[in-house]
């Protein structure tokens, strides 16, 4: 039960974080929810294992780490749209 009880957190923290990436960064997205929750898992993994780095370990769960992971998901979330906008761009010619 203990592994389901992560894998929630992580959820609703990808959720979390994902939806104020999203709040906060600037423009239009076409994101649906399950977009948006491994926006946030991937920005808060990503966040996450840059802190501890840079930290020297510690705790993974405190303010430090939440704002980064925040930013890799801003971050995320501007490359994605990039990426996408230059495809559409190709696309038409």
């Amino acid at each position: 039960m203990d592994m389901i009880g992560s894998v929630i957190g992580w959820i609703v923290f990808g959720l979390v974080v994902g939806l104020l990436a999203r709040l906060l960064h600037p423009g239009k997205d076409e994101m649906g929810l399950p977009a948006t929750i491994l926006l946030g898992v991937a920005g808060s993994l990503l966040g996450g294992g840059f802190w501890y780095l840079l930290q020297g370990g510690g705790d993974g769960f405190s303010p430090g780490g939440f704002f980064s992971a925040l930013i890799f998901s801003i971050v995320l979330l501007a490359v994605g749209l990039f990426a996408n906008d230059s495809r559409k761009r190709k696309l038409r010619g």
